[in-house]
């Protein structure tokens, strides 16, 4: 009778940590940089070989998006709808960079499956996603956790997502970029 009750125990002890906050611990997003803050900078591979440095884009607002893993199905949708939307974050004068602990291999081959333009940039470290706080912990792995950061040609932190629906984030990024447009 005693070990059953254990098990329980454990298992509801499990289940409040995440229901009480030990989903920031699992996904991040505790402590990103404020809106208002300078972004982080770094250098790291893309795609194609060739580093890639924030603060050399300044001039431009960029889009910062961290994601998962290449060629799941989220991450998949994520970057076509990106990909659709490239000529429209051309016009604003948007760079679009993807940011996944995969290696620059990985990024290259889920390019060329997926037909993706924009660079993907390989965090093989870890180091970028922690410094924006979106690491996903899984115990035995970690992957970079679905966040965005919009950064504007000076490169402060203008928005955060925290909580992304791949399914419409583009065009919520673009509407952003409107607004702050209109300002």
């Amino acid at each position: 009778m005693k070990k059953p009750m254990l098990t329980a125990s454990i298992l509801v002890a499990l289940a409040f940590l995440i229901f009480a906050g030990g989903h920031t611990l699992l996904r991040g997003g505790g402590n990103p940089p404020a809106v208002g803050s300078a972004a982080p900078d770094f250098t790291l591979p893309s795609q194609d070989g060739q580093p890639v440095t924030l603060s050399a884009l300044r001039g431009q607002w960029v889009v910062l998006y961290f994601y998962p893993k290449d060629f799941t199905s989220g991450c998949t949708v994520e970057a076509h709808n990106f990909q659709r939307d490239l000529s429209e974050y051309q016009k604003r004068h948007t760079v679009i960079l993807g940011i996944s602990v995969q290696d620059e291999e990985s990024h290259k081959q889920f390019c060329a499956k997926e037909g993706l333009n924009f660079k993907l940039l390989a965090d093989t470290k870890k180091e970028v996603s922690k410094s924006y706080d979106s690491i996903l912990n899984l115990g035995i792995a970690k992957l970079s956790s679905r966040h965005t950061f919009l950064i504007d040609p000076q490169g402060a932190v203008r928005k955060v997502w925290l909580d992304v629906d791949v399914r419409k984030h583009s065009e919520e990024i673009l509407t952003t970029l409107d607004d702050f447009g209109r300002k």
